[in-house]
């Protein structure tokens, strides 16, 4: 399926632009939190302003969401284009706006009365119905909702959309808000890192949160025929399994990920040595790196090339995916990826070193991959056609 458009908001940058020159300046945009109250004091990774014309007041998902799905439609040049085609619409999240409500149960709580006001943020907060209606698509509509690949998996849905006939075109990726609850829930395992995130280093001491929202087009050959439009960027294959090992925790063994781009790579036609790079999950946590390097030096090889892009970005939870969804295409079209930002010091348990420098890139294939809590694994390969 082609790719036609990109669409990306985070810490980075509020578009793909922005982010690029970010990524070559090694640009770490991370702080106190700002949004909320809280006495925890990690640095996050916070969006310092969304674009006003985006911003919808107690609804930062949506308005994340909104900012990375127009950049995409632009790109795509689909903005005046929607109503001939079967347009689907499958978002990923976590946060959603779902979770803006504890003065809700606060005020319940202690006077037996609140506000009616987060619940009509709750009914209203469904991420792809709401993009659905904005942009008046007419094919499916889907809210994806498993936990840190929710990103990946959305993406993965509109895909098999497209190879069922079910659409045209879909809009696909994941968007997510920093939130209270996440920090303290993450705070409480003994994950989130003091420091800045340390993705595959021997040092690394957790994650950071972030947010954000990453989104592609991405539609059938025949769709882009009757529009006039060309792209030399595919989605070719994805990938889901599940570890079924832990609430928490990866499986030791990574079997769930590797069976996961395992299928990904048959689904795609390629074998591993023609993979150039993975875009690693690579939350910068002492379980996953170790899990996710082992499995992706076991499937690829120590020589592969390898970055984590969250220590730009912080970990996004349901808009990670597409967030990285978006990077490795950028990627395979820019001709090179960035420095994997953090990692300085080889980890001797892990097989695969990420890259310490911009890198070049020179072949047809990349792989993002997502794990998640409950032991979710996705992963997605992406094809340019180098003329």
């Amino acid at each position: 399926m082609l790719i036609t458009g990109l669409g990306v908001i985070s810490a980075a940058g509020i578009n793909l632009a922005e982010t690029l020159v970010s990524f070559e300046g090694r640009k770490r945009n991370a702080g106190p939190v700002s949004l909320f109250e809280t006495p925890l004091r990690y640095p996050v990774f916070e969006v310092r302003e969304i674009p006003r014309r985006f911003y919808l007041e107690g609804q930062r998902t949506l308005s994340l969401a909104l900012c990375a799905v127009d950049e995409a439609l632009e790109g795509a040049h689909l903005k005046d284009e929607l109503s001939n085609f079967r347009v689907g619409v499958c978002m990923g999240t976590t946060v959603a706006s779902q979770l803006n409500d504890i003065e809700f149960y606060k005020s319940y709580r202690t006077t037996g009365t609140a506000s009616m006001v987060a619940v009509d943020r709750y009914v209203k907060g469904n991420l792809a119905q709401f993009v659905s209606r904005k942009i008046r698509a007419t094919g499916p509509s889907l809210t994806v909702v498993n936990a840190c690949s929710s990103g990946t998996d959305a993406i993965g849905v509109a895909f098999s959309w497209l190879n069922n006939g079910l659409c045209d075109i879909a809009i696909a990726g994941g968007a997510d808000e920093l939130n209270r609850i996440p920090l303290c829930g993450f705070g409480s395992l003994g994950i989130v890192s003091s420091d800045l995130c340390k993705p595959f280093d021997r040092g690394r001491k957790g994650l950071n949160l972030g947010e954000g929202a990453g989104v592609l087009v991405i539609e059938t050959k025949d769709s882009a025929q009757k529009r006039r439009r060309t792209s030399d960027f595919y989605l070719v294959g994805y990938g889901s399994a599940s570890d079924a090992y832990h609430l928490t925790a990866p499986r030791p063994d990574g079997a769930g990920l590797e069976s996961s781009i395992n299928k990904a790579l048959t689904e795609s036609g390629i074998k591993p040595h023609e993979v150039s790079f993975v875009n690693a999950h690579g939350t910068g946590t002492l379980e996953n790196d170790l899990v996710e390097g082992m499995v992706l030096g076991k499937v690829f090889g120590a020589d592969l090339k390898v970055l984590s892009t969250k220590g730009f970005t912080g970990h996004a939870l349901g808009a990670a995916g597409g967030l990285e969804a978006v990077f490795t295409v950028a990627g395979l079209r820019e001709g090179w990826i960035p420095v994997s930002i953090g990692f300085e010091h080889k980890d001797e348990t892990i097989p695969v070193v990420p890259v310490r420098k911009r890198t070049y890139i020179n072949g047809h294939h990349a792989v993002s991959t997502s794990l998640a809590f409950g032991g979710n694994n996705a992963a997605l390969v992406f094809r340019r056609d180098l003329r």
